[in-house]
């Protein structure tokens, strides 16, 4: 995975490896492309753990319901993968929320 950031100010013959980056013709991880950047890849992860949450629950309904296409141990696991995603979302949510009063906090 490729971390580093070019300004965007900076034309494009200038930049260096501007033309190998890697998903650049897909718009992954250039700002203002298809992907959308930051906000792009946010909904994209809340949407993830949106579905694996939905997941989870229609699988403990199915387990409730006694079918016998739906085991124990799958229900568990989509339980314990959505319980993960949420953990980490409302963690990312935290840190930003802290970034963001620290930077208001900033006196100029």
């Amino acid at each position: 995975m490729d971390l580093k950031l070019t300004p965007l100010t900076m034309p494009t013959a200038i930049r260096p490896n501007a033309a190998v980056r890697p998903g650049a013709q897909a718009g992954i991880g250039t700002v203002g492309g298809a992907g959308g950047g930051f906000s792009g890849a946010l909904k994209e992860a809340l949407s993830s753990v949106s579905t694996a949450q939905n997941e989870s629950s229609r699988l403990q309904k199915e387990v409730q319901m006694e079918n016998p296409k739906v085991s124990l141990e799958e229900t568990m696991v989509a339980i314990q993968k959505a319980q993960i995603g949420f953990q980490a979302t409302l963690h990312v949510r935290n840190r930003m929320v802290q970034a963001y009063t620290d930077i208001m906090n900033m006196q100029v």
